[in-house]
């Protein structure tokens, strides 16, 4: 009897694990949606959390257990305000919560979101737990003892010497003490950041004032590594992450001013680096005064912000002051019956009456762009253009009805040009969309109290003239030009000769002229030649408006811009 063998190849295994994956994405990405269109239709705010820097004073005001039962999580908060996200407002889970909260004294504000921000956010909740065994204050400041520190800072001397005295006290007091003395210092002497750089000497210890960077002390390892790790936790950062780079937030109140503080931390040579801003909006005010405009300037934003659509864009290099002229603009045009809409990186302070949006992974300028156009805005600020679809998206929202703010990052207003061109934007949508692009630096004021005044040399002579003979306006000055400098310093400025900041700016409108450059040949020379008739100064003829009216320096305003210096000048 014959016998037959059939060798069987093994059957393929299935993997479906990037199946299982692909559809997980796909569920959550649908309920993301789903969820956001719920909120529109039931009169709240969507929040995605995912990216979203937890609050730990915030989240702490409901225990874990009752933020599950109930599908909700408290994940951001301000002196009497505390922000709640909730799967379903209508869960009567959700309204003992609330209760609770009022109870204490507090105003809950709802925002609706998915499965998945919740999830995220009760991740959190391990960082409260590994910290109870800290001190109490480990997400708290003593006001008190901040508010003396500050009342004793006149200079950055007196934080030097008080630094000093600190480093005498017993090692467990030592870190909170000079944790509160940097932000006590900070918030006397008006500094918008705190750095704290390690180095081969060292670690130092930095304040920026009015936009320059002061050496303050220098601080031990001992307390720079528990200052890291007090400093993580406030911002809710992950302490075991050393070799890659975080963000977070955490805010204090001193009396009625609440502070918020958004931390950077990037993995450095030598160790952490990390950067705090200072936000206080309690000392923001946002109007077209206080911008400080020259008067032709004035005039043409005037003119400009009375339109309902076309787009407005500020230009200029980080910290220039773009996000302050915005928001300037936006107050300005506010009105009860005009909707407004931001998308923000970050929202830095809050406006009344606006609806701000803050990006993160999921919801990028791109993306919110485009879910903000849903929203029947009259008014849209986009943070900032920074690629092909956002330039095109905030033309066409330009072109179809809406008045659009936005920012760029180039050196002047001219550059603003080809930096869309290079972006991908069609040039020949640039007159229909585009109304005015300003370019803007921010220059330091002389300190009113010790300024000293003296007479131009023959070389800053030359220098004033030629830049003040194309000024469509030259100002009536008397000769020789009497300029002022910086004087010792005192204690309005903190010793530093300069006291708080100013804008310097300059704009290019969309004529038929202009267009025309744009079109034939976009370099930057040709495109000035062309809005030369426009009659509005140049930043630098702004700038030197100021030298001459005593409101800052020569050498002040040659840090920020280049003066027209030639070989041949005299000295």
């Amino acid at each position: 009897m014959l016998q037959f063998f059939v060798a069987l190849e093994p059957m393929p295994q299935f993997n479906d694990q990037l199946a299982n994956n692909r559809l997980k994405d796909l569920h959550a990405a649908e309920e993301e949606r789903l969820i956001e269109t719920l909120a529109a239709r039931y009169g709240y705010e969507y929040i995605n959390l995912r990216g979203y820097t937890i609050n730990p004073s915030a989240l702490s005001e409901i225990p874990e257990a009752q933020a599950r039962a109930a599908n909700l999580v408290a994940f951001d908060r301000s002196v009497n305000t505390i922000k709640i996200a909730v799967k379903s407002p209508h869960d009567p889970a959700v309204a003992p919560r609330i209760e609770a909260l009022v109870q204490r004294g507090l105003t809950p504000q709802l925002f609706m979101c998915s499965s998945a921000s919740l999830n995220h956010a009760y991740a959190r909740y391990a960082d409260l737990t590994t910290t109870t065994a800290k001190k109490k204050g480990v997400f708290d400041f003593d006001e008190e003892d901040i508010s003396r520190l500050a009342t004793n800072i006149r200079s950055l001397a007196d934080v030097r010497a008080t630094m000093t005295t600190i480093g005498t006290s017993s090692n467990a007091r030592r870190v909170t003490e000079t944790l509160e003395l940097v932000f006590a210092g900070a918030l006397a002497l008006d500094a918008s950041d705190i750095h704290v750089e390690p180095e081969e000497t060292g670690v130092r210890l930095r304040y920026r004032l009015d936009g320059v960077l002061h050496d303050i002390v220098d601080i031990d390892n001992y307390i720079y590594g528990r200052l890291m790790s007090r400093l993580k936790l406030l911002a809710g950062m992950t302490l075991n992450k050393k070799q890659e780079a975080q963000d977070g937030r955490f805010t204090f109140s001193l009396g009625e001013r609440e502070i918020e503080i958004r931390v950077s931390v990037i993995p450095a040579a030598l160790g952490e680096s990390i950067v705090m801003r200072l936000l206080d909006p309690g000392v923001a005010s946002f109007s077209m005064d206080k911008l400080r405009l020259s008067d032709i300037m004035r005039r043409v934003m005037e003119v400009e912000l009375k339109k309902k659509t076309g787009m407005i864009i500020t230009t200029g290099p980080t910290g220039s002051g773009k996000t302050t002229a915005l928001y300037a603009f936006l107050q300005q045009v506010h009105q009860p019956d005009t909707k407004i809409i931001t998308i923000e990186n970050p929202v830095e302070y809050k406006l009344e009456g606006i609806v701000q949006t803050q990006t993160s992974p999921d919801y990028t300028f791109s993306s919110g762009l485009r879910s903000v156009l849903r929203q029947d805005p009259d008014v849209i600020m986009v943070g900032e253009i920074r690629d092909k679809e956002v330039a095109e998206t905030a033309l066409q929202a330009a072109n179809t009805g809406h008045l659009v703010f936005t920012t760029l990052h180039t050196n002047n207003a001219v550059g603003g040009f080809p930096r869309l061109i290079n972006l991908g934007a069609n040039p020949l949508t640039f007159k229909s969309a585009i109304n005015i692009i300003l370019g803007q630096r921010l220059v330091r004021l002389l300190c009113p109290d010790c300024k000293r005044a003296r007479q131009a040399t023959a070389n800053e002579t030359v220098i004033i003239d030629r830049v003040m003979t194309d000024h469509p306006q030259p100002p009536a000055i008397n000769r020789p030009f009497t300029i002022f400098e910086a004087g010792p310093g005192c204690a309005t400025c903190g010793t530093t000769g300069y006291k708080s900041r100013v804008g310097i700016f300059e704009a290019i409108l969309m004529t038929d002229a202009v267009e025309e450059a744009v079109l034939r040949d976009p370099r930057e020379h040709v495109i000035l030649e062309a809005a030369k008739q426009q009659g509005i100064p140049s930043m630098v003829q702004d700038g030197m408006l100021k030298v001459l009216h005593g409101e800052t320096s020569l050498a002040e305003l040659e840090r920020v811009v280049e003066l027209p210096r030639e070989a041949g000048d005299p000295v």
